[in-house]
């Protein structure tokens, strides 16, 4: 019966999933233009919690544990393990406090309506995996940015999406960039348990029901340690709450 179910709500799901890229892509534009970067955030975070009401369509539930008083008035950098596209909304909408940027392979910087935009124009980084030394030199540019504006860095060092919720391997020169560029700023691991069920069966149908769990871990000041064991730390911390 569940499997039946996942159809006509996985076709009702994408309906609203597009019409949202769709309305929300001018609007982002207006808001840019007419208000700045401010106006903007705030249609990207109304946008990213739409997305995750779209989720809702499908049964799926959300739950922040966040017992931490992160301050707002130094960067942070989040680094989390990367299961699926819909790790994204809830840490954009919970954490939109701390204005977090993303770190994103250039590829998604075209042919998404309202993603993209957001990813060219909200502060993100795009870089080119296939070109590590400019790739580290963006990161370099990007953490300068975000320590004259004290906003928040999002890295999902494991490059890919687990297809199985099994953690893969951390890529470090990313976050080492960052770790050395950005001394002041507090690194925040998160954990991600569960979205990758939501295509279990691939794309089509989705999975329903699913508990998508997000969990903030204690921040770690970059000063605290060397950039090497401070990426370590951080991996064992995220990888030891994946269930």
């Amino acid at each position: 019966m569940k499997k039946i179910l996942s159809y006509p709500l996985t076709v009702l799901f994408y309906f609203f999933f597009f019409l949202n890229l769709l309305v929300f892509h001018p609007i982002q534009w207006l808001c840019l233009k007419l208000g700045g970067y401010q106006t903007h955030k705030k249609s990207v975070d109304v946008f990213n919690l739409f997305l995750m009401r779209c989720l809702n369509i499908l049964g799926t539930r959300f739950s922040i544990e966040n017992t931490q008083n992160i301050p707002i008035e130094k960067p942070c950098i989040f680094v989390a393990n990367h299961q699926g596209m819909y790790d994204i909304p809830p840490i954009i909408w919970h954490l939109r406090k701390h204005h977090p940027k993303f770190v994103s392979k250039k590829e998604l910087g075209k042919g998404i309506p309202s993603i993209s935009f957001n990813l060219r124009h909200g502060g993100s980084v795009l870089i080119d995996r296939k070109n590590p030394r400019e790739s580290l030199i963006k990161m370099a540019k990007f953490a300068k940015y975000l320590n004259k504006t004290n906003r928040s860095a999002v890295i999902f060092p494991e490059g890919t999406r687990s297809r199985t919720g099994a953690p893969k391997k951390f890529a470090v020169s990313g976050m080492q960039m960052l770790f050395k560029q950005m001394p002041e700023a507090l690194i925040v691991p998160i954990t991600i348990n569960n979205s990758w069920k939501l295509f279990k069966h691939g794309n089509f149908p989705m999975e329903p029901g699913v508990h998508i769990k997000l969990k903030i871990h204690e921040p770690i000041p970059v000063a605290s340690d060397d950039p090497e064991s401070l990426v370590a730390k951080v991996e064992r911390t995220i990888i030891a709450d994946i269930k």
